[in-house]
């Protein structure tokens, strides 16, 4: 990621005084918003064939944090990974991971009858 991110700075990015690190390639070049990152990660997954109710940069976070929880990282460090200010942000994931909170509830080799 840190390579593709500094061959754009170097080949890619438009000639500018701008501080912003990405921009608009078509005039004026402002720097990008939350839009325009929400409206090519929804044409990706549109293109990419993945069906998803709400396309757009949150699915592709909400995708980030889904993995980290189901690879049990622990709530905290996965809060802080992605910036949740509130660690109640970070729990509403935990409540999705079902199978590894019986898990953790029975204890390793138990069942839920």
């Amino acid at each position: 990621m840190g390579e593709a991110i500094i061959e754009y700075l170097k080949d890619g990015r438009p000639k500018t005084t701008s501080r912003h690190v990405f921009l608009h390639v078509t005039y004026p070049r402002g720097p990008i918003t939350h839009v325009a990152v929400a409206q090519r990660a929804a044409h990706y997954l549109h293109k990419a064939g993945i069906a998803v109710t709400r396309a757009g940069s949150h699915t592709l976070r909400h995708t980030c944090v889904q993995r980290l929880v189901d690879a049990g990282w622990p709530l905290k460090q996965i809060g802080d990974y992605v910036g949740h200010g509130d660690p109640r942000s970070t729990e509403i994931y935990g409540k999705v991971a079902l199978d590894m909170l019986r898990e953790v509830a029975c204890g390793h080799g138990e069942e839920i009858v």
